[in-house]
């Protein structure tokens, strides 16, 4: 046996035994991720032509020989292979409590404890790093779901009714925001990832005909076996699901919009980036309004979800990511400033939050999103694991608590405020919503009409958004937020760690991405 590196696992917030023990004997299932066949060029890759999921199998998936040892090998200590893709390096295995913890060295536990938002959650338990066996050493990097915590949290916020100065649905902000004219998203696929909840497709056409269009085609898939539940949680993640599909189906009506339901696991969570990146039609872009601040993860999966997101830019498609609803914290009660993952990955467009006051389209003010203490804030910041990107050299990202030069959150933002947020349906009641989570769809709506305009994917963007950031140029594209703070940053012309570099201003944005020559 060997050790797993990154799979050292710390124990869950508040975890408490159950007094039923799990069963020596049930079943349960994890997600084994291989090495890469061959070392990768992350900036010629970045850089190339978007490739075909064949290619990119090819050049950076699993090796064949790889995922045969590592069936022949796991199949002889008693484990069951459920699936292989070679593409996204994963082997899905099942097995009994005994048998996985004896081929990884474990013990699992049955115990509640308390999930990312606050509330109990029961899930197997483990602690410690895991193991492997010897034949696989290097070949295996990292296991995921056998402790199937809680891993992410809905970054949304609804807002109190009495609080609320103004709301406007998705249609309005794409005026505000200038989404190109004559552009709906036609031709082009948004992915949504949710870890819970659900919709039906009844409440979402009667909330596109409230607003006068007719809505897109929406599709749901389920990953390992979790499904579409409408109105099962409504109070909870129905809000962000409903959420995410208004904003991004309201603003981009012609795309088919295909949303991935999996569990709330590490696993779950990079399954569903994996499945919706490679699926059989690569998405323009892919929304994820989830996350956890970067200590909340092991290594081994926070460095596999961003290898999938590599994946995605390479396959041509743009990711956006809420960047955090509980300001520079990112809800950590250590008295440390924290980013989240996954919108801290360089492979993600990191989407933060503003509080707008608008009318008849035009914009009053626009400041950082900032309610005080319970009231909620913009995520931002810097991230202690992912190293200063290129494109971000530029633009005076400040030194982090671990590291001199880590990537810098967000890039780019619009509204997030709840008292000044979007008007959506959620199980039959209209209600205002805030949050990053609605951020990241309105961005994978813009990316869609975009990359409609332009005729081509346009993946990794940051590249091109950040050319002039920090050469004394006017931030082509963007609004610049430069008043409030989301607690240790503070707003300020150009880039900073609250709104990234600003607002869309979607006609200025098209026009530099028509600029700017195609991969």
């Amino acid at each position: 046996m060997r050790p797993l590196p990154g799979s050292e696992r710390a124990p869950a917030r508040g975890v408490v035994p159950t007094a039923a023990e799990l069963s020596r004997e049930g079943t349960i299932e994890a997600t084994v991720v291989l090495r890469r066949r061959a070392a990768v060029d992350t900036e010629a890759v970045l850089a190339a032509a978007p490739m075909s999921r064949e290619a990119l199998a090819e050049s950076m998936g699993a090796d064949p020989r790889d995922v045969g040892l590592v069936v022949s090998t796991l199949g002889s200590l008693g484990v069951t292979v459920v699936s292989t893709d070679l593409a996204s390096r994963r082997v899905r295995i099942s097995g009994t409590v005994a048998t996985m913890g004896r081929v990884f060295g474990v013990q699992l536990q049955a115990v509640t404890s308390l999930a990312a938002d606050g509330s109990p959650a029961s899930h197997r338990h483990r602690t410690g790093g895991l193991m492997v066996p010897a034949a696989l050493d290097g070949v295996i990097t990292a296991v995921l779901g056998l402790d199937d915590r809680p891993q992410a949290r809905a970054e949304f916020r609804v807002a109190d009714a009495r609080a609320v100065s103004v709301s406007y649905t998705p249609t309005e902000l794409g005026e505000i925001y200038r989404f190109p004219p004559g552009t709906d998203g036609s031709g082009q696929t948004i992915a949504i990832i949710e870890l819970g909840g659900g919709f039906a497709q009844a409440e979402l056409s009667a909330y596109f005909t409230s607003l006068g269009i007719t809505g897109p085609t929406v599709t749901a898939v389920g990953v390992d076996g979790v499904k579409n539940q409408a109105g099962k949680d409504p109070a909870g993640a129905d809000g962000e699901v409903l959420l995410d599909i208004e904003v991004a189906g309201a603003l981009s009506p012609g795309s088919e919009i295909v949303v991935y339901f999996a569990p709330n696991t590490d696993a779950g969570f990079v399954d569903a980036v994996s499945e919706a990146a490679h699926a059989s039609t690569t998405p323009t872009s892919m929304s994820i309004s989830w996350g956890q601040n970067e200590d909340a993860w092991t290594g081994q999966a926070r460095r596999t979800l961003d290898d999938a997101f590599l994946d995605a830019a390479a396959l041509g498609i743009t990711v956006t990511a809420a960047a955090g609803d509980n300001g520079s914290s990112d809800g950590a009660n250590d008295d440390r400033d924290h980013a989240d993952f996954p919108a801290s990955s360089p492979h993600v467009l990191a989407c933060g939050g503003t509080s707008l006051r608008a009318s008849g389209g035009t914009v009053r003010s626009e400041t950082v999103w900032n309610n005080g203490a319970g009231g909620g804030a913009t995520g931002g910041g810097v991230s202690d694991v992912f190293a200063l990107p290129a494109w971000q050299q530029r633009v005076g990202v400040p030194a982090s608590g671990t590291q001199s030069g880590g990537r810098g959150v967000p890039d780019v933002a619009a509204v997030a405020d709840p008292t000044t947020g979007y008007a959506v349906l959620v199980d039959g009641e209209h209600k205002v919503y805030g949050g990053t989570s609605a951020v990241a769809p309105l961005w994978a709506a813009l990316v869609a009409r975009l990359a409609q305009a332009t005729g081509r994917p346009l993946g990794l963007l940051q590249p091109t958004f950040y050319r002039a950031a920090g050469t004394g140029e006017s931030e082509a594209g963007f609004r610049d937020v430069i008043s409030g703070n989301n607690g240790s940053f503070s707003a300020k012309p150009g880039w900073d760690a609250c709104t990234g570099l600003g607002v869309p201003d979607g006609v200025a944005l098209l026009a530099l991405v028509k600029a700017q020559p195609g991969r």
